[in-house]
């Protein structure tokens, strides 16, 4: 008796489907797909509706076939984008040749006035809370924005709580990043910030502590 093969995780043929609209850039009909991939048209159907409803995949113009004409669907930017993530590699290059240029105090310091600037473009044109408490709430809802997961904020802990790190693996290369983040936040909460618990030294969230009123 032959061996019963499993066939392959959705995830493997979508991947599969990318990549074959990344290869043909004038976008495929769900019959080419079909015969690229080795799967029925109801399989076809299925992945395309899931990168649809992901954003990935967009149905495009129509293509004479000798019969009907059929439509041609193509990869998104989004779609295409997932190809070419490779921002931590290129930025983890960045951080080494500015630290042997700079020195890692000078890095630290060009970081800090970096995430200043962010926070500067964040905040033009708003009118930040009197209160800390309330300019806390407002830094973490622009963080959220950013990538991070926040948490609530306690009016009277004067805390930032994140549960994840846009930057992880690449603070936890280069710690100095961790300025970048530290010179942010001070600035849009007019305050001084301590970073009492930082997931890239191995905790389990960065956990940022403000002084003032």
């Amino acid at each position: 008796m032959e061996p019963r093969i499993s066939p392959a995780p959705a995830s493997d043929r979508r991947a599969d489907l990318m990549a074959a609209l990344l290869q043909d850039k004038g976008g495929l009909t769900i019959d080419e797909l079909m015969e690229r991939l080795g799967v029925t048209r109801t399989a076809v159907r299925q992945h395309l509706a899931a990168l649809q409803r992901d954003g990935e995949v967009a149905r495009g113009g129509l293509r004479p076939t000798g019969g009907r004409p059929q439509h041609v669907y193509v990869l998104t930017e989004a779609g295409a984008e997932r190809f070419t993530r490779r921002y931590s590699w290129f930025a983890d290059l960045l951080i080494g040749l500015l630290r042997s240029e700079l020195g890692q105090e000078d890095l630290r310091a060009r970081l800090t006035t970096m995430g200043e600037t962010a926070a500067a473009a964040l905040l033009r044109g708003a009118a930040p809370d009197a209160r800390l408490s309330g300019r806390l709430g407002e830094l973490a809802a622009a963080m959220r924005a950013l990538g991070y997961e926040t948490d609530p904020v306690n009016p009277r802990e004067k805390e930032v709580v994140a549960r994840n790190c846009i930057f992880h693996q690449l603070a936890v290369a280069n710690p100095e990043v961790c300025a970048f983040d530290l010179g942010l936040m001070a600035k849009y909460a007019g305050a001084k910030v301590e970073h009492v618990e930082c997931m890239a030294r191995g905790q389990h969230v960065c956990r940022f502590r403000f002084g003032g009123k």
